[in-house]
């Protein structure tokens, strides 16, 4: 594979629907890479030291050698998305020519996910598993706008001819959005409801890097959640209750 520089890349993250996107591609580029689990339990992400790496406190983050020999660091999933495959994907296995139709497909893809899916699916969760006190018309909201956004990505999929969400092959666009499909049951979403989308996502997961990158930089346990039931994953959630509480206090005190 043709590369600019020779990787020198560092992950610091977690197994978050956010964070299995880096590892993810890693993996089904080839590239070596060194990973530093972030505990965001313990808020390990609001250290000093990582605040350099990423100064909005969040998980992942990279750092790699860049062409003029100086360390550079990425953060925000969708960048170190873009970056490793700007940087990495010269033959453009995982990725289309920079200006073609698909690149910007691509790109409109991964902005929708970005933009819409994560973080609606993200207030989904947190109104869902994470309030003191159940919040209906939160949960309502967000579940709603949730599943719309799963109809849309559905409706995409099923005109699919490759079965792919851009093109003939797996891009990032892909890779985005799999780690939140994974994780839908943990929001309040049947994937039932949603056949092209599950298909989707089970037929990516035959990849050797979905897999292996799903479980970096510690086992995933999204799917696992498709056959438990909705006490079950509240008994998972409730040990973290407190933490989110306690982190949203402390933000708000800043």
């Amino acid at each position: 594979m043709a590369t600019t520089g020779k990787p020198n890349i560092h992950l610091y993250s977690a197994s978050t629907a956010n964070g299995i996107k880096a590892s993810i591609l890693l993996e089904e580029l080839g590239l070596p890479y060194k990973v530093t689990k972030i505990d965001i339990s313990k808020n390990t992400q609001k250290e000093p030291w990582f605040l350099e790496i990423n100064p909005n406190g969040r998980i992942p983050a990279l750092t790699d050698t860049f062409d003029d020999g100086e360390q550079i660091r990425i953060f925000e999933s969708g960048s170190i998305l873009q970056y490793l495959v700007h940087r990495y994907d010269k033959d453009h296995q995982l990725s289309y020519p920079r200006g073609s139709r698909e690149y910007w497909e691509v790109n409109n893809w991964l902005m929708w996910q970005m933009g819409g899916l994560g973080p609606m699916q993200g207030q989904a969760v947190h109104f869902n598993r994470f309030t003191p006190t159940k919040i209906e018309y939160g949960i309502t909201r967000y579940v709603t706008e949730t599943r719309r956004l799963y109809r849309t990505l559905d409706d995409h999929l099923k005109k699919s001819a490759s079965g792919y969400i851009v093109g003939d092959k797996v891009t990032i666009a892909d890779i985005a959005c799999w780690g939140w499909a994974s994780a839908a049951h943990w929001s309040g979403i049947n994937l039932e409801e949603f056949p092209a989308v599950k298909s989707w996502m089970y037929t990516l997961l035959k990849r050797p890097g979905f897999e292996n990158g799903r479980h970096v930089p510690t086992r995933n346990t999204f799917l696992d959640m498709l056959n438990q039931s909705n006490e079950e994953i509240a008994g998972q959630a409730a040990p973290y209750l407190e933490w989110v509480q306690k982190s949203m206090k402390e933000d708000s005190q800043k």
